[in-house]
């Protein structure tokens, strides 16, 4: 009986170390080891980068009271309109989950706004400028996983217009607008980490605060109050 109970024992003990053995050959098979690029790179301080930057943009109209009585258009709105954007990064390591971001830019704009007339007519205002835009922004970060983590952003903008070209009938039709605008912005990014930088994917959303709308008593202010900007940004970010 007792070496029954050895062999029993013993028949158990082999069991469950053939179980480990393949388990853990198993393991072995289906562990790959990932490379972590950039390992430290958030013990520095400060990261520099640059950026090319696709925004679509346009006005957000606001209708006067003179639009019912005195304007001869029965609408009047913005389209959105393709633009493009460069600029650099500076980013200040703040601690593991938040960094301070200022991202100096040049845009490149194209706004309209258009007038649709009864009988099927239109006019259009057409505003290409070229604006510094300068955002700080704070990023939260989350927990790295290998090579890659997801991050929110929020914060300000400051631009002001240094360059303006107008398509604009003489006369009665122009519409003039400020050159200096702020906003708030926020949005949500990507970074993936390669051996020798950082490339981060970004969606940014931002809309300005000031009133872009010079009063005017011509035709093409008459219906209008209020000029802002709306602006959604394809970011590719390279630090």
């Amino acid at each position: 009986m007792t070496n029954r109970s050895a062999i029993s024992r013993l028949k158990r003990s082999l069991t469950i170390l053939l179980f480990l053995l393949v388990h853990l050959t198993t393991y072995g098979q289906n562990y790959k080891y990932v490379v972590k690029h950039l390992e430290r790179y958030d013990d520095k301080l400060i990261h520099y980068g640059f950026f090319f930057a696709a925004p679509v943009t346009r006005f957000t109209v606001k209708y006067s009271p003179s639009f019912i009585t005195a304007d001869s258009a029965y609408r009047i709105y913005s389209p959105n309109k393709a633009s493009f954007r460069v600029g650099f990064v500076v980013n200040a390591f703040l601690n593991d989950r938040f960094d301070l971001r200022l991202t100096p830019s040049v845009s490149l704009f194209s706004r309209e706004v258009q007038y649709d007339y009864p009988g099927g007519t239109s006019k259009t205002e057409v505003r290409e400028s070229t604006w510094v835009d300068l955002p700080l922004l704070f990023k939260y970060k989350s927990e790295r996983r290998n090579n890659s983590r997801m991050y929110l952003l929020a914060g300000g903008s400051f631009s002001i217009e240094t360059n303006v070209r107008r398509k604009e009938n003489q006369g009665a039709s122009r519409l003039s607008t400020g050159t200096t605008d702020l906003a708030i912005e926020y949005g949500i990014g990507f970074e993936q980490f390669f051996e020798f930088f950082k490339f981060a994917p970004e969606l940014r959303f931002s809309h300005g605060l000031l009133n872009l709308y010079n009063p005017t008593s011509n035709a093409a202010g008459i219906g209008i109050s209020r000029l802002s900007t709306h602006t959604v940004t394809l970011y590719l970010n390279f630090e």
